[in-house]
């Protein structure tokens, strides 16, 4: 982006962006994601979508190249967004691991067998959104908690017979609360460093709007369970489920420590996804002892345990674990995971983040914002200002960073001027551009929870699956 009318690159003038420069990307972006959902429906998730992101970065690299950019400045763009997204990428595979190795190993199946005996369907989501609210706020980091004891709780939903789309959203709500207002989590601390306030005060300005909103959603959620209770279509019965279950793991509590690990580690701070993979490696290695014949059956071992073992959480890892028991519903719960289960949901990821990164770099975003920030005269009108700009950029640049980032920037030196205390904006942008980035399916926070908490099996790994005999 330039800061003057006129500039030199590499010999060619270079043009600030009009304000149709700026809005054509966003009119190719809603034509084509809304032309894809018309198109396919809920499958434009599975590459449609991914494509339409795609065209969309060449819409604004074409408006760049018409202003003067040349297109090592469009590369150099581009890379810069791939660079920005590389922890997100391991977090994305490491999780995809976690998931696998854990349905081997036991783990997610254990959850699975005490939460049935544990939570009633009358306030399991209200129960869900507690647990991942205060593990969130344990460890800081909400995909973490998605991704792990989401997960789990997702499959005790389908088990006990409620609604595993209502309970997605119970954990969401739980893993968004504990990420806000947590000094664990990065995206907290980042908005209080963008915006130079103390992260503690702005944890403090959080929670005078996030608790309100979170005890709003507790009760809903009771409400809903209260009234429509347990899905009356469950063909499987409780007590079938959980023999089913105990008959195919060596049900223990010692299946939970990958579990303890992955706490013990976030809470020392170690980097996501190193916690993700030695949580998962852990896993494997206990499973190896715990689970000798769930093991043996997913590798139709040839007897020599060492290799089965290596084989069977190498495989699971990478492609993900598959079972037959011939129980659908445990079949969908533990059929799962792998690295390669990510990969739709990074193609989604690496195509919205590129999409953002040209239209910052090359001034398009600013170019709309600017306007705005100018013609919010009052308090209020700013306020609104600041929390659609970060709803906004959730939609357009696909990024929760990108989303908390360049309105800090940019409302920051506004704030000022105005003498607002810059933790009215700190709390503004995270009520905004944090708690929104989930509810946009291309944006990296949507696709991840999208991915995790869809319960459905890779569609790369349905060819293959280990035959279980009868549960004991």
């Amino acid at each position: 982006m330039k800061s003057s009318d006129e500039s030199a690159e590499g010999g060619r003038e270079i043009r600030e962006p009009s304000l149709w420069d700026a809005i054509l990307p966003m009119v190719v972006l809603a034509v084509l994601v809304a032309g894809s959902l018309a198109l396919f429906g809920l499958d434009a998730l599975d590459g449609p979508i991914q494509v339409a992101l795609v065209l969309c970065a060449m819409a604004a690299a074409l408006v760049a190249l018409k202003n003067g950019h040349s297109w090592d400045a469009v590369q150099k763009a581009g890379q810069g967004a791939l660079s920005s997204i590389t922890s997100a990428i391991f977090i994305l595979l490491s999780v995809g691991a976690l998931i696998g190795v854990w349905n081997l190993s036991g783990t997610i199946p254990t959850l699975v067998y005490y939460g049935i005996q544990v939570l009633s369907p009358s306030w399991y989501y209200a129960a869900t959104a507690v647990i991942c609210g205060v593990i969130a706020m344990s460890i800081g980091s909400s995909w973490t908690t998605a991704g792990t004891i989401g997960v789990g709780l997702v499959g005790v939903a389908e088990m006990v017979g409620v609604s595993t789309a209502i309970t997605a959203g119970a954990v969401i709500s739980g893993a968004y609360l504990g990420d806000k207002t947590s000094p664990l989590s990065e995206t907290t601390v980042l908005t209080a460093q963008m915006v130079k306030v103390d992260v503690y005060q702005h944890i403090r300005r959080q929670v005078w709007t996030s608790v309100p909103a979170f005890a709003i959603a507790l009760v809903v959620f009771l409400v809903i369970g209260l009234v429509k209770g347990p899905d009356v279509v469950n063909p499987v019965g409780e007590d079938i489920e959980l023999n089913s279950l105990n008959g195919i793991y060596n049900i223990t509590p010692l299946n939970l420590l990958p579990l303890v690990l992955l706490a013990y580690l976030s809470i020392r701070k170690v980097p996501p996804s190193l916690a993700l993979i030695s949580s998962a490696l852990f896993a494997g290695i206990l499973g190896a002892f715990l689970q000798p014949d769930v093991m043996r059956a997913f590798v139709e071992g040839s007897g020599n345990i060492v290799a089965e073992s290596v084989k069977g959480i190498w495989s699971a890892m990478a492609n993900g674990f598959s079972i037959d028991t011939g129980i659908a519903q445990i079949d969908q719960l533990l059929s799962r995971g792998g690295m390669d289960s990510m990969l739709l949901t990074l193609w989604l990821i690496i195509g919205a983040v590129t999409f953002g990164a040209l239209l910052e770099e090359f001034g398009l975003i600013s170019r709309l914002v600017d306007p705005m920030v100018r013609s919010a005269r009052s308090t209020g009108r700013l306020f609104v200002t600041v929390f659609a700009c970060c709803f906004g950029l959730n939609i357009v640049a696909g990024d929760q960073y990108i989303a908390l980032v360049l309105p800090s920037r940019v409302f920051r030196v506004e704030f000022e001027k105005r003498g607002l205390a810059p933790t009215n904006l700190s709390r503004l942008a995270a009520d905004s551009g944090t708690v929104t980035s989930a509810l946009v399916p291309w944006n990296s926070c949507g696709a991840f929870m999208g991915a995790v908490l869809g319960g459905q099996p890779s569609p790369t790994r349905r060819t293959r699956s280990s035959t279980m005999p009868a549960p004991r």
